[in-house]
């Protein structure tokens, strides 16, 4: 009996001290404990059978029992009990119940013994698996500190105490080296669940590492008064930083600086001597790529919404400054701002401008059958091309000094002359190529892009009903410097994806491919119906990005 005492209390001990070593629950090592002492009796009492094993929490008790399904005809005498014989156990057994056979206590041989130890091993293992995962996952964007374990191949594997994450050479700063026992700051960016466990990924060089060092040096940055907006990184060389303050009193440039740049050189000492511009942010565009060009000066910035580019002009003597060594400054001022800058001096914007004003009088000039003064007026006033002279209001063209009305008038339908003879000559070359006129029935269709569908050989709406997006606006094909961009059949008609795959579907209605997709029906108050609207808008949307 005391025997049997000290191995209860010895099960207790040993499952105390394993979930204190691995931090995990006690309940998941008393379970590991009795599914392997259920799989060592297994191979004493045949595979086959249902054995269970149960350990009380408290008092240490071990018992072990096999399952038996209760049914009227037995075909497995491992598994099944005819119900006469269950009732001997349990007279109010039924067929369908299980019922549960104390076994008599076995001695472990050497062999179950290993094998027992195996499962307990694993279970508690993947318990700490799961544990370290739930822990880190949700630490995810924090900057954490821990000890070099050892270097592998450029890698630096850390020792977090509790965990163990890793620093790929792609995500150090380069020239920075680390030896076994060297303490380490690093930002936790991802934390991945794969079969060899966890892995939890470190990094110095991501941009967000640099906001958080910014934020444990700056008092109101922690506190929220200071907020970081963006950040760009060239790691090792240098960084640009736009701030702002939540409180008019307070300067977010000076209080990252801090008393004689304290602050700031602290977390340059961090990043390796990195150097860091610390930009103010601002609402206006404008206003914020001209902060963060700098310590470059600009004298003028055009910004192109549509195309999401805007042009920076600097003087001639800005402008190695405004673009930096191999690009930097204006490279990471883009990466801040999340526009593409192209940097022109104020020389060659005059040049630029003198050319495309010259281009303009000229197209003129012929379109309009206009002598160069007249060319040049028009192309002074701003008008870009002769569909803007078409349909702009009669009364601007004579409010242009130098036009009286009756000229405004007579430019104006020469405008529409020529964009009718234009209309006209596509329209003869659509015929000639044989387009059907039932595509004009498409919306968004002109006689221009019906000649170029026309010489890729899609002259009806059932051949345009059998295209493919990708053959409407071109796809690419490979990556990087390999990459072969293959044009579509209506390359130059500034065609998005989405519309070119609306075109698709609408041409396949009506050819009678397909049904039109149904409008839903409005309700009594009409907010229902409105709603639903919005879910099959949206619904399309995400179609169309996904086909894209």
């Amino acid at each position: 009996m005391a025997v049997v005492s000290a191995n209860r209390l010895e099960l207790l001990q040993i499952a105390d001290a394993v979930a204190r070593e691995k931090v995990i629950d006690r309940a998941i090592v008393i379970e590991a404990m009795e599914e392997a002492i259920a799989k060592a009796a297994r191979s004493r009492y045949g595979a086959e059978t249902d054995v269970h094993a149960e350990i009380d929490s408290k008092s240490g008790a071990l018992r072990l029992s096999r399952h038996l399904l209760v049914v009227e005809q037995v075909e497995n005498d491992a598994r099944e009990i005819t119900l006469d014989q269950a009732r001997r156990f349990n007279p109010g057994a039924l067929v369908g119940d299980v019922i549960s056979d104390t076994l008599p206590p076995f001695d472990f041989g050497r062999v179950a013994a290993q094998s027992a130890k195996q499962v307990i091993v694993q279970k508690v293992r993947d318990a700490e698996r799961a544990r370290m995962f739930d822990e880190y996952k949700d630490r995810i964007g924090e900057i954490l500190n821990g000890v070099v374990k050892r270097v592998e191949y450029g890698n630096v594997i850390v020792d977090l105490g509790r965990g163990e994450g890793i620093v790929r050479r792609d995500e150090m700063i380069p020239r920075e080296t680390f030896r076994p026992g060297d303490r380490i700051r690093s930002y936790l960016f991802d934390v991945r669940s794969e079969v060899r466990g966890p892995q939890i990924f470190l990094s110095r060089s991501h941009p967000q590492f640099m906001a958080k060092l910014f934020g444990q040096e700056v008092p109101e940055i922690y506190d929220g008064i200071v907020e970081v907006k963006a950040v760009a990184r060239d790691p090792g060389s240098r960084a640009k930083i736009a701030v702002i303050s939540r409180d008019g009193s307070i300067d977010p440039v000076g209080a990252c600086v801090g008393m004689r740049g304290s602050r700031v050189q602290a977390v340059v000492a961090e990043l390796q001597g990195e150097k860091i511009d610390i930009i103010p942010w601002s609402e206006d565009q404008a206003t914020f790529i001209v902060n963060a060009l700098q310590p470059a000066e600009v004298v003028k910035v055009v910004l192109d919404e549509e195309a999401d580019r805007i042009e920076v002009v600097v003087p001639d003597d800005q402008l190695s400054l405004a673009i930096g060594r191999r690009g930097q400054n204006v490279r990471l001022a883009s990466q801040l701002t999340g526009w593409d800058i192209d940097i022109l001096t104020e020389a060659e914007e005059s040049e630029r401008r003198q050319k495309e004003f010259a281009e303009r009088t000229q197209i003129f000039m012929e379109a309009l059958d206009v002598d160069e003064t007249v060319g040049q007026l028009l192309a002074a006033e701003g008008f870009r091309s002769v569909e803007e002279i078409a349909f702009v209001e009669t009364g601007e063209l004579s409010n242009i000094q130098g036009l009286d009305e009756e000229t405004g008038a007579e430019i104006q339908a020469r405008a529409q002359d020529h964009l009718a003879r234009i209309e006209q000559e596509h329209d003869d070359r659509r015929r000639e190529l044989g387009v059907s006129d039932d595509l004009r029935e498409l919306e968004g269709i002109t006689t221009p892009m019906m000649v170029a569908l026309g010489e890729n050989d899609v002259k009806s709406i059932e051949d345009l009903a059998g295209c493919a997006t990708d053959d409407l606006v071109g796809y690419v094909e490979g990556r990087g410097p390999e990459a072969v961009r293959h044009a579509g059949f209506l390359d130059g008609f500034d065609l998005s994806r989405a519309e070119a795959e609306a075109l698709i579907m609408t041409a396949r209605v009506h050819a009678g491919w397909i049904e039109a997709p149904a409008e839903p029906e409005e309700t009594a108050e009409g907010e229902e119906g409105e709603g639903e609207a919005e879910a099959a808008e949206s619904a399309e949307g995400e179609h169309a990005e996904q086909q894209a």
